[in-house]
């Protein structure tokens, strides 16, 4: 098995949005926010070599929407997705599946690119299976008001009408043993949580459960959370599992941190060590 992170570059978000009830002289010591209020984030996946497969876990927000739509979020950075994955040693057509966490746009958006010649959305992955969760992928295409602007239509038609789309909750044993599939449902409905296990040793993509190291504490939920004493409740649990199995969690927002370690403490869940991935398991 090799694994590989792929940047798919940066964004902004509204730092109150991103941590809920939490009070800005509290959260701005872990991630200060500028003039405007806007913290910096990462859209950061996975590309995971295993057999004969070759698996993306989530695809950053891609580059297809008009440039208005994108200046809300203030792309900044130099990475993309197809770039990164291509720095890798892969190319595109390679990916032989693409695990979407949830169909939020910031982590579905690169999965369907615009074909400026065929003036037509395009599969950005052509010979890949994309999957997601059943009851997920109908609370997407029936959104309730909360979440309808991050599902967009052009993210999620094209995967449908592709004849391409697949389902987690129904694959079972498709990704073999060293893939396990955990599932959430405080930030969004049935959001897919991978579990990877490499030379024994178990990485979590969490997702949006734990977006970040300034998100471990159990109360620092997001205000995109559905259902935030859900995510509370999944967190606790969650980081109980980590620490207890010794699995290295993964976070998908985190600017600096890639990765990260946990012990649990009179006072909650904190980091024993952060870092990049390649810190804690040998990648390759």
């Amino acid at each position: 098995m090799k694994i590989s992170i792929i940047d798919a570059g940066n964004f902004k978000l509204d730092g109150g949005a991103m941590f809920g009830v939490v009070p800005k002289t509290i959260w701005q010591k872990l991630v200060p926010a500028d003039e405007n209020n806007l913290c910096n984030w990462k859209m950061r996946c996975l590309l995971i070599e295993d057999n004969n497969k070759l698996i993306l876990i989530d695809t950053g927000m891609g580059d297809k929407q008009p440039e208005k739509w994108q200046s809300y979020y203030y792309r900044n950075g130099d990475a993309s997705l197809i770039s990164s994955i291509r720095q890798q040693g892969y190319h595109e057509s390679q990916v032989t599946d693409v695990i979407l966490s949830h169909l939020h746009f910031d982590h579905c958006g690169g999965a369907v690119s615009w074909n400026s010649t065929k003036d037509n959305y395009q599969l950005t992955f052509p010979n890949a299976h994309y999957w997601t969760h059943t009851e997920h992928w109908n609370w997407a295409m029936n959104p309730n008001a909360r979440e309808k602007a991050t599902f967009l239509s052009e993210n999620l038609n094209p995967i449908f009408e592709s004849g391409n789309l697949n389902f987690i909750d129904k694959a079972n044993n498709y990704f073999g043993s060293n893939f396990d599939f955990l599932f959430a449902n405080g930030h969004t409905e049935k959001m897919i949580m991978p579990v990877i296990t490499k030379e024994e040793q178990k990485i979590i993509f969490a997702a949006d459960t734990i977006p970040s190291f300034a998100h471990i504490h159990v109360p620092y939920c997001m205000s995109y959370d559905v259902r935030p004493l859900v995510t509370m409740e999944e967190k606790a649990d969650l980081e109980n599992k980590i620490v207890k199995e010794n699995i290295i969690l993964m976070f998908d927002h985190d600017i600096e941190n890639e990765a990260a370690i946990l012990e649990k403490t009179d006072r909650g869940f904190k980091p024993v060590k952060m870092g990049k991935l390649s810190e804690f398991i040998n990648l390759g």
